[in-house]
C-alpha cells in the first residue's frame, strides 16, 4: 500500500512542478495590454563588465509605460508615431519619428503614445552585465520594465 502511495505522491509532485513551470513561462512572456516589447539583440561590450541591449517597443495610442529606471544609459530612437517622454528633473518632451532622446543611468522616466497610431521606438541600453543577468530572474515578477532591470520609483 505504501508503494502505491509513494507513486501517487510522485505523480502529484511532478504534475505540480510542470504546472508551475508552465505558469511561470506564461508570466515571463506576458506583456501589459497595448505594449509590445521585442528583444532584438544583446552583446557584451569591449568595456569589461558592460553589455548593450536593443529592444523595439510598440505602444498603442494613448498607452503609457510608467515610471521606471535602468542601471545603465538608454538611447531612444523613435521609429514611428509620437511619444511624450518624462525624464526625472526635466520638462516633458514630445518626439516624433526620426528624433532621439538620451536617458542617464538611474533616471526615473516614463513614456506615453500621444498620437493616433501605434508608436514605436528602438531602445538601446548600455549597462552592467552582472546586474542584468541576475535580474533576468525578476522577469516573471516585473515584466513591465523595458529592459527588465528593476521597478522604478513613483
Amino acid at each position: 500500500m505504501s508503494h502505491i502511495l509513494m507513486k501517487t505522491a510522485r505523480a502529484i509532485a511532478t504534475a505540480a512542478l510542470i504546472s508551475v513551470s508552465v505558469l511561470a513561462a506564461a508570466a515571463v512572456q506576458a506583456q501589459p495590454p497595448g505594449i509590445k516589447r521585442t528583444d532584438l539583440q544583446r552583446h557584451d561590450l569591449s568595456v569589461p563588465g558592460r553589455e548593450a541591449v536593443q529592444v523595439r517597443v510598440d505602444l498603442e495610442p494613448g498607452v503609457a509605460f510608467g515610471n521606471h529606471t535602468h542601471h545603465g544609459e538608454e538611447i531612444i530612437y523613435v521609429l514611428e508615431g509620437t511619444f511624450e517622454y518624462q525624464v526625472e528633473g526635466k520638462p516633458p518632451v514630445t518626439l516624433k519619428a526620426g528624433e532621439v532622446l538620451f536617458i542617464p543611468a538611474g533616471a526615473v522616466h516614463a513614456a506615453k503614445n500621444v498620437g493616433n497610431v501605434t508608436a514605436s521606438e528602438l531602445a538601446s541600453g548600455y549597462r552592467p552585465v552582472d546586474v542584468n543577468r541576475l535580474d533576468a530572474i525578476k522577469r516573471a515578477v516585473d515584466p513591465d520594465d523595458v529592459f527588465r532591470v528593476h521597478p522604478g520609483r513613483a
